[in-house]
């Protein structure tokens, strides 16, 4: 059977025999199939802060874009083309994120020709294939940042330094030292570099490195490792006895020019790379390395692979990697192999390692691609004879292995792609959804406040409300007592505060804009959005500092309730009421607890609900001191169609990893698993 299907005579034999009669049609399909999947559903996601940023940046003049990428943690390079884009494709999601999208498909066809150069036709578009379908480029692909523009000067980079260097082995293979037209035979390398050709090429090269430079900081280890690839392939050519001036002449004069045309943002460039914050994910290598190949392989949406799936790209860069003829052409494996082990070496020698990060392993993508390309094509084409089985079927058994490699590397992806189209664990921040709650409750007396960087670009462009907005804290952060005054003076100014929390441990590691919060206000209700939570707080008066009820109510073995106070003890349908609970525990608890708060209308049905943990999620009740006093704030919103009568305030506790089994609460000799804390009246 697997003769029929993979021998020379079979399916996939005549296939490949048609594939390699009619070359343009596998780059054809492997471009359709990019553009397809990059371009499906490019608007249903909200744009998220970072897209946000890259919009407003675009829209300033070019100075003044200038000016602020300066101080960005980005050269301005994609900015600018963004700049130039949406004058074209205008500023819907799907015409900012189009640019994107149009970039990663031309890093598949560069990744193509890379590998049709490196590994013939077959090669390239296999690589290809695995780059169109990877989730990790796609959803690159995808966001109004830099990275597809990164992935795509990489590709360019590298296609264009491995045609570069093919050059020189085309012109020993010949036996001349001829370049595409060059007479070489004069003795002055210097005129032979500057040749018409020579001056084209290197130009050609040096503005897409520049390009690279201008577009993201991690750039250089792409020329890192074609400088260590050149080196080594100059000891190959020493060993040889190969002519090497005009290699080393070439080299120099393209690392000049390079670095001439970055030499405008070098002094910027420098200073933004050496005072980067290290911010590293304290991991285990072996975590990191298995998610770092699963990204690379399988995509970001793949989630944790199990650890036999890792085998079938496994194998193929066995097969890649295992040694054989012609020394002269060793180059073309090594490209893609130090490609590889010095972007992601990079990221660990660095520091740098977190899934945040993991996004600047774009070109070491394209660089596994075209190793696993690489490792199907050998072994398609390979002789390995298997133990008691003829040429002919040993042929079909490996074929065979290289099909079933590559099908579930392609199989994996497309898993993985459905997840980043449908799985919600994987959308970005949903701003649009968050603005749209927002402008369909707003009322008088409302205020927003944006706690931590770079949200009202992104909120901006979806909010169409009236209410006031307020980013928290001013600038960089840092002056805790002046953001706790500003929140203070919204406080007095509003009925309802909406707090949308981002990122607060870079700018509000102390949490002041929280604490200020909830010590004026009580909190209603809380949602997250992707990453983002939306917080509401209802403006009734300080929480006291004292309970106006006392009580003696033990919730389990350790945890006691000892009195409560209420905002008001009437309310109408749409108003607020703020419950305020005093805690404190007997002995220290070992597990984290929540409360919730409810109100239960006449008929026994729930009304209205708020949970957290303890002082609105501030105070765990692991950390707790015995003997201590907790303050725990409540806030409840009638339904507004909420009908007249007497209204139950209950609380209760539960277990954070155990939601549905409450602690039982004790006290005047009875058990119950809540306790009714009083009732409140609900009048029109």
């Amino acid at each position: 059977m697997a003769e029929r299907l993979i021998g020379q005579g079979g399916v996939a034999g005549q296939i490949g025999r048609v594939l390699r009669r009619h070359t343009w049609i596998a780059p054809a399909i492997v471009l359709l199939l990019a553009f397809a999947v990059r371009f499906h559903a490019l608007e249903a996601q909200s744009l998220w802060n970072d897209e946000g940023n890259s919009l407003r940046l675009a829209q300033r003049s070019v100075p003044d874009l200038l000016d602020a990428a300066g101080r960005d943690i980005h050269p301005p390079g994609y900015y600018l083309a963004l700049k130039g884009w949406i004058a074209l494709a205008g500023q819907s999601e799907f015409g900012l994120r189009s640019l994107s999208a149009l970039q990663g498909v031309l890093a598949v066809a560069l990744t193509i020709a890379l590998g049709r150069t490196l590994f013939g036709g077959i090669g390239g578009a296999l690589a290809g294939l695995f780059v169109a379908l990877s989730p990790f480029s796609v959803y690159y692909s995808q966001e109004t940042r830099m990275y597809a523009q990164l992935a795509l000067f990489s590709a360019a980079s590298m296609a264009l330094f491995a045609r570069w260097l093919e050059s020189f082995t085309t012109a020993d293979t010949e036996g001349t030292e001829k370049n595409r037209g060059e007479n070489l035979r004069t003795s002055s390398p210097f005129f032979s570099a500057f040749s018409v050709l020579s001056v084209m090429k290197f130009s050609a090269l040096a503005l897409v490195n520049a390009a690279g430079l201008y577009t993201q900081y991690s750039f250089p280890f792409t020329l890192l490792a074609q400088g260590i690839l050149f080196i080594a392939w100059i000891a190959w050519r020493r060993r040889a006895g190969r002519p090497l001036r005009r290699a080393v002449t070439g080299f120099v004069l393209l690392t000049v020019l390079t670095l001439a045309l970055f030499a405008p943002w070098l002094p910027t460039a420098w200073q933004q790379v050496t005072t980067w914050p290290r911010t590293g994910e304290d991991l285990a290598l072996g975590e990191q390395l298995r998610t770092v190949l699963t990204w690379l392989v399988y995509g970001n949406t793949a989630g944790k692979v199990a650890l036999p799936q890792l085998l079938w790209p496994g194998a193929l860069l066995i097969a890649a990697l295992w040694p054989g003829r012609g020394r002269a052409n060793g180059w073309r494996i090594a490209l893609p192999l130090i490609w590889a082990v010095v972007v992601t070496g990079a990221l660990f020698v660095s520091g740098a390692y977190r899934l945040a990060n993991l996004k600047f392993l774009l070109p070491a993508q394209m660089a596994l691609a075209l190793l696993l390309a690489q490792g199907a094509r050998r072994l398609w084409v390979c002789h390995w004879r298997v133990p008691l089985l003829s040429a002919r079927q040993s042929g079909a058994i490996v074929r065979l292995l290289s099909v079933m490699c590559a099908v579930q590397i392609v199989l994996g992806n497309a898993q993985a792609l459905d997840a980043l189209y449908n799985d919600p664990a994987h959308a970005r921040a949903d701003y649009r959804a968050i603005a749209a709650h927002l402008g369909a409750d707003e009322r008088p007396g409302d205020a927003i406040i944006l706690d931590a960087p770079n949200q009202i670009e992104v909120f901006s462009y979806y909010y169409r409300g009236s209410a006031p907005v307020y980013p928290l804290p001013r600038g960089l952060g840092g002056d805790d007592a002046a953001t706790q005054a500003e929140v203070e003076t919204i406080l007095r100014q509003s009925r309802r505060v909406f707090a949308i929390f981002w990122g607060e441990e870079e700018r509000d590691p102390r949490r002041v804009v929280q604490a200020t919060l909830d010590a004026g206000a009580y909190p209603v209700a809380s949602a997250w959005y992707g990453d983002v939570r939306l917080a509401q707080y209802a403006v009734l008066g300080p929480a006291p500092d004292m309970p106006t009820v006392a009580l003696d109510a033990r919730f389990g073995d350790a945890l006691r309730l000892t009195g409560y106070a209420l905002s008001a003890p009437a309310a109408r349908p749409g108003d607020a009421v703020g419950v305020t609970l005093f805690w404190t525990a007997d002995a220290p608890l070992a597990a984290r607890y929540k409360v919730t708060v409810q109100l239960l209308a006449p008929d026994g049905t729930l009304a209205a609900q708020h949970d957290a943990e303890p002082a609105n999620n501030l105070a765990p009740t692991t950390a707790w001191t015995p003997g201590q006093t907790v303050i725990d704030t409540h806030g409840l919103v009638v339904p507004p169609d909420a009908l007249p009568g007497e209204y139950a305030l209950v609380a209760a506790v539960y277990a954070l990893d155990a939601p549905h089994d409450r602690l039982p609460v004790t006290g005047d000799g009875r058990t119950a698993s809540e306790i009714i804390l009083v009732e409140i009246t609900v009048a029109r």
